[in-house]
């Protein structure tokens, strides 16, 4: 059973924090459908990490404010191309997917071809608030090799504080 506050947050949702498993949640667009949400991942789109895969998900979204209002746990289910939810599905996605090169039609078969998966996250239990936690939720950055080191710049004076 879902609450009424999980309700207006996946009808408003265009953005969804997902987690897979206790990784990282990662923040990915989407699309409100009929009570769930619809996410595509995989090559030339946004990445979301085992989720294509994935049975389960866990998935926080924001209110109005840009808070976190609601943490639910969902039911990841993949949608497979040819199938009935295919093609009413996909090609709504298509359409809200921004930045795209090429038709709606283009888009939902290149997703077909190269492996894409549009996955539909229904909900299954969630937390409001007061049952959310007390702290942000925020990490600190990841580990990366891509992070530099940098000098200090030049300064051919000696520059007084004020």
């Amino acid at each position: 059973m879902t609450s009424a506050v999980l309700e207006e947050a996946l009808k408003k949702a265009a953005l969804a924090w997902v987690s897979v498993g206790g990784a990282p949640a990662v923040g990915v667009w989407c699309l409100p459908l009929d009570g769930s949400l619809i996410v595509v991942t995989g090559p030339g789109e946004q990445y979301a990490p085992d989720l294509a895969l994935a049975s389960r998900a866990t998935v926080r979204l924001r209110g109005d404010n840009g808070g976190l209002i609601v943490i639910a746990e969902m039911t990841a289910t993949r949608l497979t191309p040819g199938t009935e939810d295919w093609t009413t599905v996909a090609p709504q996605l298509a359409q809200k997917r921004l930045n795209a090169s090429g038709t709606a039609e283009e888009v939902v078969a290149r997703w077909a071809r190269t492996g894409c998966a549009v996955v539909r996250l229904t909900p299954e239990q969630d937390k409001t608030a007061p049952d959310l936690p007390a702290d942000s939720g925020a990490a600190g950055p990841r580990p990366t090799p891509a992070r530099n080191e940098t000098r200090r710049p030049f300064r051919l004076h000696r520059v007084r504080g004020s």
